[in-house]
């Protein structure tokens, strides 16, 4: 027999009962989670199906906490996600932005269709099919941009609650449905995650354009006797000598320096400007200046860890701009880049340093390198971030014709702010910078959050929809809307714009606005690579989203 005061706790809504039913669900999902089904395991949505379960049994919790905490959970979640593929995601956009939404625009595009045929052949109304789009694609603000649609024309529905049941039986199975279409891809494609990830790690180095160095023996006439800032004025993009053998001593040059002739310049630049470098210079060299036995120069890797560094250009910063060392390479995020004078660094970049000895304990001093500091996540500018993400979500956009204002939502707002953050942040003192492992636990926390809210919210709706047969219509409708988009155009993606498939796996992902699928991904590919491609077309189709629900209504009501 169970105490009463343990029965209550259970039973009574209360902040302690809340408590105990999420950390309840978030358990059981994740343990559950780690069991493999024909050795493909669900991860961390089987927290979505253990709070359906809780919820079908009756365990419920206050209706305006579940709300905040499956609201806070999405956002953190997105948040988290930003910060992390930022860089990425910022290298990423000049290069495949376009060809990723236009494939989700086909995918938006597709469901839309199916929708409206299904409409056609069903005679459901189509406020009720604009729930079940919206739950099938896991898309939140397009049901309430159907709810808003319908309220603002004064519409007639038999039913509004309907909507949202049509919306909360198909979410769960659109969730699933992602997940499917995705795994059902990698089998199509006979895809291995070992060699997929060789295959990135060698696209990596050709798509980056990473750094490389080259010994070149100075013969150009037009050089000889001027400053070494001549020749970076005569070059494009921007270069770096870390090293110069120069009167008989190997140095690490200023601009100012006087070149001479058959000085040996070590210049690190990147691929496609290494045959200009060529002709203006003059030949490669076989003295090797890293390898050389007389010179008294050190390489180290310095881990930028002082916020005073972050808010200037490197060019504006006297101290580290010193003769006894120079900045060869930059890395962030695993992206290298040639360090310049119109570079911001951020917390957490990697700046290589070849000088003296005395000039690498300068260039430490100055930079930090006290990896202590950045163990402590500054926890202000992040929620200082998310503040002005929540408002940047929040804003109404208008459209012509379209009654109900657009909004980026709790998600598209949040992460958009990560995004820029990530990348402009320090000019704002704003240094978003968190650990990998501070990353993952904010997301993994906020991801459970939210899935065990949605499981919680929805499982009491299952017996009522089901009663008369319409939840297995809606199911079998939203799995249609879910899966064939994403399989045609995953197939699409793959055979005629060349796209691998972890950035298919984000561009599916992101197509749904769908956060458990790209939780799911991540796991799967053991890379950010699907993250990058899901921050690069969530916004563009959060939009699609919003604004073809509230279309539908529109046109065919």
């Amino acid at each position: 027999m169970m105490p009463g005061w343990l029965h209550d706790l259970f039973t009574n809504t209360s902040i302690a009962q809340t408590v105990i039913v999420y950390g309840l669900v978030i358990s059981a999902g994740i343990w559950l989670g780690r069991l493999k089904i024909a050795g493909v395991s669900l991860g961390i949505t089987w927290v979505l199906f253990a709070g359906l379960i809780f919820s079908y049994f009756g365990l419920e919790t206050d209706k305006n906490t579940l709300h905040f905490l499956k609201e806070f959970g999405l956002v953190l979640f997105v948040y988290a996600v930003g910060l992390q593929v930022g860089p990425g995601f910022w290298a990423s956009l000049k290069k495949n932005a376009t060809s990723n939404n236009l494939l989700a625009l086909g995918i938006v595009s597709t469901g839309v269709l199916i929708t409206v045929i299904l409409f056609l052949v069903s005679k459901n109304n189509i406020a009720v099919m604009a729930g079940v789009m919206s739950g099938s694609v896991t898309n939140t603000p397009g049901l309430a941009a159907a709810q808003a649609a319908v309220s603002d024309l004064h519409v007639s529905v038999a039913d509004p609650s309907l909507i949202t049941l049509a919306y909360a039986v198909t979410y769960p199975l659109g969730v699933f449905g992602i997940i499917g279409a995705i795994l059902l891809l990698k089998k199509i494609f006979g895809v291995t995650i070992e060699k997929e990830q060789e295959l990135h790690r060698k696209l990596g180095v050709i798509r980056a354009n990473r750094p490389v160095s080259v010994h070149l023996k100075l013969e150009n006439k037009l050089l000889i006797g001027q400053p070494l800032r001549r020749l970076f004025e005569m070059l494009k993009e921007p270069v770096v000598v870390s090293r110069m053998y120069h009167q008989h001593e190997i140095i690490t040059p200023t601009p100012d320096l006087i070149l001479a002739e058959n000085d040996v310049l070590l210049i690190v630049a990147s691929r496609h400007e290494i045959d200009d470098l060529r002709l203006l210079v003059g030949p490669p060299s076989e003295l090797d200046l890293k390898a050389a036995k007389d010179s008294s120069l050190l390489s180290r890797q310095i881990l930028v860890t002082r916020a005073e560094v972050t808010h200037r250009r490197l060019g504006d910063q006297p101290e580290l701009h010193q003769h006894d060392f120079t900045f060869t390479r930059l890395n962030r995020a695993g992206i290298e880049m040639v360090p310049h004078g119109d570079m911001f660094l951020q917390l957490g970049d990697t700046v290589k340093v070849v000088g003296t000895q005395e000039g690498i304990q300068m260039a430490t001093k100055a930079l930090g390198n006290s990896l202590k500091k950045l163990e402590v996540p500054d926890l202000a500018p992040i929620f200082m971030g998310i503040v002005l993400g929540v408002i940047l979500g929040s804003i109404p956009f208008h459209f012509p014709n379209v009654p109900v204002a657009v909004k980026l939502g709790m998600a598209g707002g949040p992460l958009i702010i990560a995004l820029t953050l990530s990348r402009f942040g320090n000019l704002f003192y704003l240094n978003n910078y968190t650990t990998n492992s501070a990353n993952l636990m904010i997301r993994e926390l906020g991801i459970s959050l939210f899935l065990a809210s949605v499981g919680l919210g929805s499982g009491h709706n299952l017996p009522v929809a089901f009663a008369d047969g319409r939840g297995w219509t809606w199911i079998g409708m939203g799995i249609l809307i879910t899966v064939v988009p994403l399989l045609l155009f995953g197939i699409i993606a793959r055979k005629y714009f060349r796209k691998t498939f972890f950035e298919i796996c984000g561009l599916l992902a992101g197509s749904s606005t769908d956060p458990p699928a790209l939780a799911f991904a991540s796991k799967l590919t053991n890379s950010d690579i699907p993250s990058v491609t899901y921050a690069t077309v969530y916004p563009f189709t959060m939009i699609l989203r919003i604004v073809a629900a509230q279309i539908l209504i529109l046109l065919l009501m």
